[in-house]
C-alpha cells in the first residue's frame, strides 16, 4: 500500500513545488512508483514546473465528475503526474480529493500533493487527504509565522507532520537558526536546501535541481530526504570529509533519529 505526502505551505515563494518536484525525481531514482499531484487548484503551478502548460485533462476534471483520475494521469516515464487546469470550466469540490486519491495507493509507492500556499479549503484538502506532511519553510521570521500556522492546522486535523524543509537557506546570521526555528515550531528540520542559482537554472529546463546538478548540496539533500522517505539508508559513493562525518549538520542527526524510530525497530 501506498503513502500520501502533502507538501504543504501558508506563504507562497518558499519553493513548495520545486521541493515536490525534486522529492518524486529522487524517489524514482530509488525506483519507486511516485504520482505528483497538483492540489493548488486556484494558481497551480506543477505543470508549469514541468512544461505541461494547459493540459486537456486535470484533476479539475476529476474533481467535477467529468473525467475518471486515472484517465488524468499523465505520463512523464520518470514519474506520473496528475495536474491542475490554469483556467478550468467548472466549479470543484475541493475536498473530495482525499476519495478520489485513495484507490491509487495500491498503484503507487509514493504520491506527492503540492498544495496550495494559503490558509484555505484547497490546503484543508491536501492534509485531509495526505498519511503525513512536510512544511516548507524559509529562514525567516514571516515565513515561520506561517510555518506555525501551517502546522497548528496539520495538528488540528490529525495529519502527522514528518519534518520541515527549509529552503533558501543562505547561511547568514541575519537568518533564524535552525535551532530557533526548531525551538518555535517544536517540528524538526529534516533537509535544509541552500540558496543556489542552479534551481532557476533548473527550472528555466522543466527538471529538478536532482536531474540538473544531482550533486549540488541542494540536490543530496532531496535525494537524502527521499531515501528516508523510503526507508531506506543514503550512502555517498565517496566520503571526502571525515570530520564533517565525526560532526554531522542536525538535519543528519534528524535524519537518523526518525529513520532508527520508523524503520530500524
Amino acid at each position: 500500500m501506498g503513502k500520501i505526502i502533502g507538501v504543504v505551505s501558508l506563504k507562497g515563494g518558499v519553493g513548495k513545488t520545486s521541493s515536490v518536484v525534486s522529492l518524486g525525481t529522487a524517489l524514482s531514482d530509488r525506483g519507486k512508483k511516485v504520482l505528483l499531484v497538483d492540489g493548488n487548484f486556484s494558481c497551480p503551478n506543477l505543470g508549469l514546473h514541468l512544461n505541461l502548460l494547459d493540459p486537456e485533462v486535470s484533476i479539475h476534471h476529476v474533481l467535477s465528475g467529468d473525467m475518471t483520475v486515472e484517465n488524468a494521469i499523465h505520463d512523464f516515464k520518470r514519474f506520473h503526474v496528475l495536474p491542475a487546469s490554469l483556467f478550468p470550466k467548472k466549479r470543484i469540490d475541493a475536498l473530495k480529493l482525499g476519495d478520489k486519491l485513495k484507490g491509487l495507493k495500491k498503484k503507487y509507492d509514493f504520491i506527492l500533493i503540492d498544495s496550495s500556499p494559503a490558509l484555505n479549503e484547497e490546503t484543508l484538502a491536501v492534509l485531509l487527504a495526505s498519511d503525513e506532511v512536510y512544511v516548507v519553510s524559509t529562514p525567516d521570521t514571516p515565513t515561520l509565522g506561517m510555518t506555525m500556522k501551517a502546522i497548528k492546522l496539520a495538528k488540528q486535523r490529525g495529519t502527522p507532520i514528518s519534518g520541515l524543509i527549509l529552503n533558501k537557506v543562505h547561511g547568514k546570521n541575519f537568518e533564524l537558526s535552525l535551532k530557533n526555528i526548531e525551538r518555535t515550531s517544536e517540528v524538526p528540520v529534516m533537509a535544509v536546501i541552500p540558496h543556489d542559482l542552479n534551481f532557476l537554472r533548473a527550472l528555466s529546463n522543466n527538471v529538478s535541481i536532482v536531474d540538473f546538478k544531482p550533486n549540488s548540496l541542494g540536490g543530496l539533500e532531496y535525494k537524502k530526504l527521499a531515501a528516508l522517505i523510503s526507508g531506506e539508508r543514503f550512502e555517498l559513493k565517496k566520503r571526502k570529509n571525515l570530520f564533517k562525518r565525526m560532526n554531522p549538520p542536525k538535519q543528519e542527526i534528524n535524519r537518523e533519529i526518525f529513520y532508527e524510530a520508523v524503520f530500524a525497530s
